[in-house]
């Protein structure tokens, strides 16, 4: 594989505990239930998408824009007591640089809140460039944000390695032809990965150092 481009929430950080958390809090606001089913339904697509999944789900009568705003100050608000990197994502990183080889991300999140997570761990400048929601016009499961990493990065699709933790988010690697690597967490794993090439436990497993040519993991 020529380039990585990672997903953000759910494989880089713990985010989908805290998105489960503020969807909860907004829900809770007018006497719905942030259900898996719901979260399933949300998980891995761009903000109008999610909300709008979310408006459908429970009939609600207010405009994605204003419900989006809202729980994006409840996400915000609670973020960083509870922000945490996914187990093996800082050696990965590591092993990446020492390898020279090039890295991106692609998020379903708006710029400020994948900034918001970013930030605090000084990882912005760790990658190429951050693809988030602003920069496309179709979201995933739409193949549009991987093949434009691709592009950006300068390398065909088929030679670009995509780590995912959700459904849609394979989907998308997928369709746009990468080689499309799940990492499902304790939010996702009940959803389909066949279309993955591989499944994994982490980011720290084995099988990902190897497939890309680098020493083990240090964790392991």
């Amino acid at each position: 594989m020529l380039a990585v481009t990672f997903d953000m929430d759910g494989l880089m950080f713990n985010t989908e505990d805290v998105y489960t958390l503020a969807g909860t809090e907004l829900l809770a606001r007018r006497g719905r239930v942030f259900t898996p089913e719901l979260k399933d339904a949300m998980m891995g697509r761009p903000p109008r998408a999610a909300f709008e999944a979310m408006i459908g789900w429970h009939n609600l009568t207010e405009p994605w824009e204003s419900i989006a705003a809202e729980s994006n100050e409840i996400f915000l608000g609670i973020l960083a007591d509870h922000l945490a990197t996914m187990p093996g994502l800082l050696d990965l990183l590591a092993a990446l640089e020492q390898a020279d080889t090039p890295k991106a991300i692609a998020t379903s999140s708006s710029r400020r809140l994948a900034e918001a997570c970013l930030m605090p761990f000084k990882l912005v400048p760790r990658f190429r460039f951050i693809l988030t929601a602003e920069d496309i016009t179709h979201g995933k499961p739409n193949p549009e944000i991987y093949l434009l990493a691709a592009n950006r990065l300068g390398v065909p699709p088929s030679q670009m390695l995509v780590l995912e933790d959700s459904q849609n988010g394979c989907r998308a690697a997928a369709a746009a032809g990468a080689f499309t690597v799940a990492v499902p967490g304790d939010h996702s794993r009940r959803q389909d990965f066949s279309m993955a090439n591989l499944v994994i436990d982490s980011l720290a497993d084995r099988r990902l150092y190897d497939l890309l040519g680098m020493p083990g993991s240090p964790l392991l």
